[in-house]
């Protein structure tokens, strides 16, 4: 028997990606990098990279052959061109830089704690502009109707990962022009965000009740701050931020990333042009971090 070195370092970065995303479920830090509808499909690659972890266990130990006897079934095959690689080959440099690139994920995934997004990642992907709606990032997919964070004890659905019908969703929208105040709960989120700034004078002198990190950047008046969530349509790399224009005396005083929750009155202001929400705020303070810090969007169900 001839233990073959590459197909053990194959069938260990099977099991090693089996346990890394077993990690994340396990840890609940799966929805730090996609969004929870996914989750199933996470789960599903797991169970698949094991199948494949066994399977590939059976190669690592090969019986002696002589050379003569051919080292493999290709040689009887006259359409194998020998460019593809049955892992006993010498080990080349092109092979060296592919498994570096595959452990790559491994080796941050185990060695790097998950890290939210921030105020400072907020900046890179536009800020303002994506607020605005100024930007290409603003949009995410037409199909993500509504965010879905955990719900509060006014939860609407029972599944807040789930797809909703026309229907509710437009139970949702009621329910919004009939608020006030309007409780921006996670699980209504985004949707009340969507409707609020397609017709920001509609509700004007609501009182509005929100949470998220301080974002400031330059052109910001002293007392100005957004109030700022990400939403994640598919996975962490779309993340944008959405968020709202607030005044108070003491935004100065709060640094960027300072997790508050705040109470206010919506208003109606324009930034760069663009005409946008904006909340005076009446009451706030800070938080902690809360455990799930995005937004997620929920599918309109197609019937």
């Amino acid at each position: 028997m001839v233990f073959q070195t590459q197909q053990a370092v194959r069938a260990a970065i099977l099991l090693l990606f089996t346990v890394l995303i077993f990690k994340f479920h396990y840890t609940g830090e799966i929805t730090m990098f996609i969004n929870p509808k996914y989750i199933g499909l996470s789960q599903i690659a797991s169970v698949l990279f094991l199948i494949l972890f066994f399977i590939q266990i059976t190669r690592i130990w090969e019986k002696k052959t002589h050379h003569h006897h051919h080292d493999h079934e290709c040689s009887h095959n006259h359409d194998c061109d020998h460019n593809h690689d049955h892992g006993n080959t010498p080990m080349t440099l092109k092979k060296v830089v592919s498994y570096v690139i595959i452990a790559f994920p491994l080796v941050t995934g185990f060695t790097i704690p998950a890290k939210v997004l921030d105020s400072s990642i907020a900046e890179k992907k536009g800020g303002m502009a994506v607020i605005t709606g100024k930007s290409e990032a603003s949009s995410p997919d037409e199909s993500a109707q509504e965010e879905a964070a955990q719900p509060s004890d006014t939860e609407i659905l029972p599944n807040p990962y789930g797809e909703i019908t026309q229907e509710e969703m437009n139970s949702l929208v009621q329910k919004l022009k009939q608020s006030d105040p309007i409780d921006m709960d996670d699980y209504v989120y985004y949707l009340n965000y969507e409707e609020i700034s397609k017709d920001v004078a509609s509700y004007k002198g609501r009182e509005i009740t929100l949470r998220g990190f301080v974002y400031k950047e330059e052109g910001f008046q002293s007392d100005q701050l957004v109030i700022s969530r990400f939403l994640i349509t598919h996975c962490v790399a779309d993340a944008s931020i959405i968020g709202f224009l607030t005044q108070f005396d003491e935004a100065a005083t709060l640094d960027k990333d300072t997790w508050v929750e705040a109470t206010g009155v919506l208003d109606v202001t324009t930034y760069n042009g663009t005409e946008m929400p904006f909340i005076k705020i009446t009451d706030w303070k800070t938080i902690e971090q809360p455990s799930e810090p995005y937004l997620f969007p929920l599918n309109v169900k197609i019937l």
